[in-house]
């Protein structure tokens, strides 16, 4: 079965890889949901993803940008091992990031915290230029993030508690508009107004 990654980039980022196709409210089909994206201006450039759902970060090469959307989803599945996500719901998820669309940025919280995790990244890079983009992800996945202050406060654990809400052996029925998306959903209810983190702009 196919399925459809939403990225939604910066116009920075879309100026190097293709205008957006993605309408605003299209969320695709993929476990997590959409994810934002923006380039960092590294030397090599550097593309940063975030998680819309669970503020998780990604961080890959961006060169050649023409081949940036085919290869979200290989990157997506490294780091979701390195957080040790089972195999059963990485694999769920790889099925569902064959195909990748752009579209606009529509969250400016989440452009917000990805600001902020591009400027604690380049510290990072500063301080060692050989830096793995995997480990450093990790690293910066650790970091609290404003919305989840009133869940699980930041990125690694907000994921954890979203897989340990599904099970590993419901995974296969998850989908963007599935059983996780409902639960966001009602996450979010419950909870009420809260106040999201860094205020950006794309």
């Amino acid at each position: 079965m196919g399925g459809v990654l939403i990225v939604r980039a910066t116009k920075k980022l879309q100026r190097l890889t293709g205008l957006s196709t993605a309408p605003d409210d299209e969320r695709g089909t993929t476990l997590l949901g959409p994810w934002f994206a923006t380039v960092l201006s590294w030397r090599p450039r550097v593309a940063l993803l975030v998680n819309e759902s669970t503020l998780l970060p990604v961080l890959m090469p961006l060169a050649p940008a023409s081949t940036l959307t085919s290869r979200i989803g290989e990157q997506v599945t490294r780091v979701l091992g390195a957080h040790h996500v089972p195999a059963a719901i990485i694999d769920q998820e790889w099925r569902h990031m064959q195909t990748c669309q752009l579209g606009v940025t529509t969250n400016r919280s989440v452009v917000g915290v990805m600001t902020e995790f591009a400027r604690l990244a380049e510290i990072h890079h500063d301080a060692d230029p050989a830096i793995d983009l995997v480990a450093l992800a990790v690293r910066l996945a650790r970091t609290p993030c404003g919305p989840l202050y009133n869940r699980n406060v930041s990125p690694d654990r907000e994921l954890a508690a979203i897989l340990d809400a599904i099970g590993p052996d419901r995974a296969s029925g998850v989908g963007g508009d599935g059983e996780l998306g409902e639960k966001r959903r009602s996450r979010h209810s419950r909870a009420g107004s809260r106040p999201w983190g860094w205020d950006g702009r794309a």
